[in-house]
């Protein structure tokens, strides 16, 4: 049995915190970031890893840093073998990888060295790529530089969103993290250096990402939606006003000669609309203020005909 401490945050790091708790092992303590104001009310909730964290009745701690030694005191009385960190948000520094005798390991949400970085998971669907996984890492002072334990890969889907793939990951994640420390606790766990060939970062989400480009492609774009949801939402302008698109595709139609931006219609529950290359058809989307709705709905209050979206 092998004594745990767990260092996590938002969503992704639950089900692997959930996993911990029922395995064989001794779950010590769970670290977590400071409670933020979240939603349009701006209101202080807990995290998903807080919330689980006391529901679970685990003790608990929320340092705003890791830096000094008052703040990693706790840690050390816990005294774990291995600390698990999940999306926890904070880098550690070296004096708190020192910390647990067998070193710290991390669920990372690619397939190393590619997409190291705060956003694999987007990026990969905005590249394109057809695959990705998780790797379960031995953390280092590195960017995801660490060597890797073991991964597990999964296809991405034409139509995944980000938040669709962060959910198979997590839970994919879990799994290989509890085969992984059964694996160091009977001594044939075997971590290998990451290759120098394939490295490539995942730069963290910027709202400024979020506006449209019609004059690019149609799968370009519908990359863009998928990857932007649930944040930062891909986005153009109707009306005047912002318009959130939440689900598309690229469609199987020739490029049409009316300039980008253009509505070409309804079709098959789709607002098609005109790209640089190609159609992209549109199957959710919000208008500003409003709920989120079907194409259909949309096309039904709102004439298209002829419009454009900037």
């Amino acid at each position: 049995m092998l004594r745990l401490a767990f260092a996590g945050t938002p969503e992704f790091a639950v089900p692997a915190l959930e996993a911990l708790a029922h395995s064989a092992h001794a779950l010590i303590g769970v670290l977590t970031q400071p409670d933020r104001p979240a939603g349009r009310g701006r209101e202080i909730h807990p995290g998903p890893v807080k919330a689980r964290a006391l529901a679970l009745g685990l003790p608990l701690a929320q340092p705003a840093q890791l830096k000094t030694g008052d703040e990693q005191a706790l840690l050390r009385a816990w005294a774990p073998d291995i600390l698990i960190v999940v999306a926890y948000g904070l880098i550690l520094p070296p004096a708190v990888l020192a910390i647990p005798a067998r070193g710290c390991l991390n669920i990372h949400a690619s397939l190393l060295p590619r997409w190291r970085g705060a956003a694999p998971i987007q990026r990969a669907i905005l590249a394109g790529d057809a695959r990705t996984g998780v790797s379960i890492m031995q953390l280092d002072a590195g960017l995801d530089t660490g060597p890797v334990f073991a991964q597990q890969s999964l296809a991405i889907g034409t139509h995944t969103t980000a938040a669709q793939l962060q959910q198979e990951l997590a839970q994919l994640g879990a799994l290989l993290l509890l085969e992984t420390l059964g694996q160091i606790e009977a001594g044939s766990a075997r971590a290998q250096p990451q290759p120098a060939e394939g490295v490539s970062y995942a730069a963290k989400l910027a709202k400024s990402e979020a506006p449209i480009d019609w004059q690019r492609s149609a799968a370009e774009l519908a990359r863009q939606v998928q990857a932007f949801n649930p944040w930062p939402v891909a986005q153009c302008q109707w009306a005047g006003a912002p318009l959130r698109l939440w689900d598309a595709e690229p469609l199987d139609r020739e490029s049409p000669t009316a300039p980008p931006g253009t509505l070409l219609g309804l079709r098959d529950g789709r607002i098609e609309v005109a790209c640089g290359s190609g159609v992209l058809g549109i199957t959710r989307l919000q208008a500003a203020g409003r709920r989120v709705v079907s194409a259909a709905e949309f096309a039904n209050a709102h004439p298209l005909s002829g419009q454009r979206f900037a």
